[in-house]
C-alpha cells in the first residue's frame, strides 16, 4: 500500500473523524478535571490520572477505529463490515462525529467561562489540596484575664491541647515553637497555613478569675475561612484538664482522625492535680523553648518549684531533665554534673509514668551525649516517637544525633525532614537539618538549608556558624569567612574564632589569621 492509498484508507475507515472527536472530547474532559476538580477539593493526583488516561487512550482509539466499525449487527472488523450488504446503513451515521464536535465545543465554551468565574476559588482549592486534610496548628490563646501574669496559664492551656493532639498518629500537629510566632487571631490565615504546613487552625482565648475559668475555641479551615467547630467552656479551675481533653477529642473528631485505645487514654490523662504546679511547669517550658543562657537556669527553677508543689508530676521531671541537658551548651555549666542531674530527673519521670514521651526523648539525649550509648539513645528516641508521633524534638534528635552519627544519612535526612515539617519555623531544628547534609558531605544542600534557616531568623548565630562550616567544606572560603564574621558579631565564641582564623589562613591572609589566634591567647 503506497502512502496515498494509506491516507485514503485512513479516511475510509473514519480514523480522522475518530481522532478529531477524541481530541475534542478529551480536551473537554481535561478541562473538567483541571477547572472543576480543584473547586470540589478532589485531590490533584486524580486530575493527573485523568490526563494520563486521556493521553494513553488516544492511540488506542485510533487502532480501534482502524480495525473495527459500528454496524447494525454490532461491532465488526472493518474488512468484514465492508463486505456486508447492510453496510450502507452506516452511511446515515457517518456525520455523527460532527454532532460530537459541536456539542463538545459548546461544553468547552461553558467550561471556559466557568473556569474564569471560579479562578479565585481554584487557587484556594489548589492550596488546600497541598496541605494535609488532617493537619492542625494551635495558635497562641488570648489571655482575657485582668492579671497579665495569667498569660502563662493561657499558654499552658494552648500547650496542653497541642500536646494531647500530638499523641495522635493520624494527625499532623505543628509544634508550639512555630505557632508562637503568630498572634492568636490573625487576619492572614491562608498565608499562616502555608508557612506552617497546616490546613486547619485552632484559635482560642482563656479568661481566669479566682477559681473559675472560661475557655473559648474555634476550629477554622484556614484556606476557605470556614468555621468547622466552636465551643465555650465555663468550668472550675480544677476541671481545666478535662476541658483540654474534651477540646482535643472534639478536634480529632472534626478532622476525622482515627484514635487507638491507647491514644484515647493518653489524651484523657491528667498530668497533675495541682493547678499551681501546672502553671509553674508551663512557665519553665516557655523559658526552655527560648533556649538562651539566661532562660535555661530560670526554667530549671520553675520546674523545681512545680515538683515541690507536686512530687509526682512526671512531666515536670521530664522538663527538668531537658533543661539540664541544655545547661552546658547555653549557660556554661559542668557537663558531667548537669548530665547526672538530667539523667536522675529523666529516670524519675519514667518511674512515675513509663509512657511519657518527653521523658524517653530526654533520656535518649542523655544516653547520646553523656554516655555515648548510640543503641540506647536510638531506642529511647524511637519509643518517644511511638508514644507521641508529632514530637518534633524526638524526630530532630533521632536524625541529628544517632542516625547521623551511625552514617545512616538517608534515614537521618528523613527524620530531619519530618522534624522540620512538624516545627517549620524552629531555627534550631532547621539548622540541625542543614548539618545532617554536611555530615553526609552534601555541602551545597547543607548551605541551601542553612540559608533557608536564616530567612526564618537572620540573627541566629548557630545558623551563620554552621553555614560558614558548610561553605568552607565546599571550598567557598570568602563566603565562609563572611558567615564566621557574622556569627562573631552575633555571639562570638572560641570555636568561631578558630575556624575563621583557619579559613583566613587557607585564603592566604595569614597575618589576619595570626592576629585572631593571638587575640584568643589573651582571652
Amino acid at each position: 500500500m503506497n502512502l496515498r492509498n494509506f491516507f485514503a484508507e485512513l479516511r475510509r475507515r473514519n480514523v480522522y473523524k475518530v481522532a478529531v472527536a477524541y481530541a475534542v472530547v478529551g480536551w473537554v474532559i481535561a478541562q473538567i478535571a483541571t477547572q472543576i476538580f480543584p473547586f470540589l477539593e478532589i485531590p490533584n493526583w486524580i486530575v493527573r490520572l485523568v490526563i494520563i488516561l486521556i493521553a494513553i487512550g488516544f492511540p488506542i482509539a485510533l487502532v480501534i477505529a482502524w480495525a473495527f466499525e459500528a454496524t447494525p449487527e454490532g461491532i465488526k472488523r472493518t474488512e468484514v463490515a465492508d463486505a456486508m450488504p447492510g453496510s450502507a446503513a452506516t452511511g446515515r451515521k457517518k456525520h455523527a462525529w460532527i454532532y460530537v464536535v459541536v456539542i463538545a465545543a459548546t461544553i468547552s465554551v461553558t467550561l471556559f467561562f466557568l473556569g474564569r468565574y471560579t479562578a479565585g476559588n481554584k487557587s484556594v482549592a489548589s492550596a488546600s489540596n497541598e496541605l494535609p486534610a488532617k493537619s492542625i496548628a494551635v495558635l497562641p490563646f488570648d489571655n482575657l484575664s485582668r492579671d497579665p501574669d495569667n498569660a502563662f496559664f493561657a499558654e499552658g492551656v494552648q500547650d496542653e491541647i497541642l500536646t494531647r493532639l500530638a499523641k495522635v498518629a493520624d494527625l499532623k500537629v505543628i509544634a508550639r515553637t512555630s505557632t508562637q510566632k503568630f498572634k492568636s487571631a490573625p487576619e492572614n490565615l491562608p498565608d499562616i497555613a502555608k508557612q506552617l504546613g497546616a490546613l486547619n487552625i485552632l484559635e482560642g482565648s482563656v479568661q481566669k478569675a479566682n477559681d473559675q475559668v472560661r475557655v473559648t475555641v474555634q476550629l477554622i479551615n484556614a484556606m476557605t475561612n470556614s468555621h468547622l467547630w466552636a465551643e465555650i467552656y465555663d468550668r472550675k479551675l480544677t476541671d481545666i484538664f478535662a476541658v483540654e481533653s474534651d477540646i482535643a477529642k472534639a478536634i480529632a473528631d472534626q478532622l476525622q482522625a482515627k484514635l487507638s485505645g491507647s491514644e484515647k487514654q493518653m489524651m484523657a490523662a491528667q498530668p497533675t492535680t495541682d493547678t499551681e504546679a501546672y502553671e509553674l511547669y508551663h512557665k519553665g517550658k516557655s523559658l526552655w523553648e527560648k533556649r538562651s543562657g539566661d532562660n535555661i537556669p530560670k526554667a530549671i527553677a520553675y520546674y523545681e518549684q512545680a515538683i515541690a508543689r507536686d512530687p509526682n508530676y512526671a512531666l515536670a521531671y521530664a522538663g527538668l531533665a531537658k533543661a539540664y541537658i541544655l545547661l552546658p551548651f547555653y549557660a556554661g555549666a559542668d557537663r558531667l554534673d548537669a548530665g547526672s542531674k538530667a539523667k536522675d530527673a529523666a529516670l524519675k519521670a519514667l518511674r512515675l509514668d513509663s509512657n511519657l514521651a518527653e521523658a524517653h526523648a530526654a533520656l535518649g539525649k542523655i544516653l547520646f551525649f553523656r554516655e555515648i550509648d548510640l543503641p540506647g539513645a536510638m531506642r529511647e528516641y524511637k519509643r518517644a516517637i511511638e508514644l507521641q508521633p508529632n514530637d518534633a524534638t524526638a524526630h530532630h534528635w533521632l536524625g541529628n544525633d544517632t542516625l547521623a552519627a551511625l552514617g545512616r544519612f538517608e534515614e537521618a535526612i528523613a527524620q530531619g525532614k519530618r522534624a522540620v515539617e512538624l516545627d517549620p519555623l524552629s531555627p534550631v531544628i532547621n539548622t540541625d537539618f542543614g548539618t545532617i547534609f554536611y555530615y553526609a558531605h552534601r555541602y551545597e544542600e547543607s548551605a541551601m538549608q542553612l540559608r533557608k534557616t536564616l530567612e526564618i531568623d537572620p540573627t541566629f548565630f548557630y545558623a551563620h556558624f554552621n553555614l560558614g562550616i558548610a561553605l568552607q567544606a565546599a571550598g567557598d572560603l570568602s563566603g565562609a569567612i563572611a558567615e564566621y564574621e557574622k556569627a562573631k558579631r552575633l555571639g562570638d565564641n572560641i570555636y568561631v574564632s578558630m575556624l575563621c582564623a583557619q579559613a583566613k589562613a587557607h585564603a592566604g591572609d595569614k597575618d589576619a589569621a595570626l592576629r585572631m589566634l593571638s587575640d584568643l591567647d589573651k582571652v
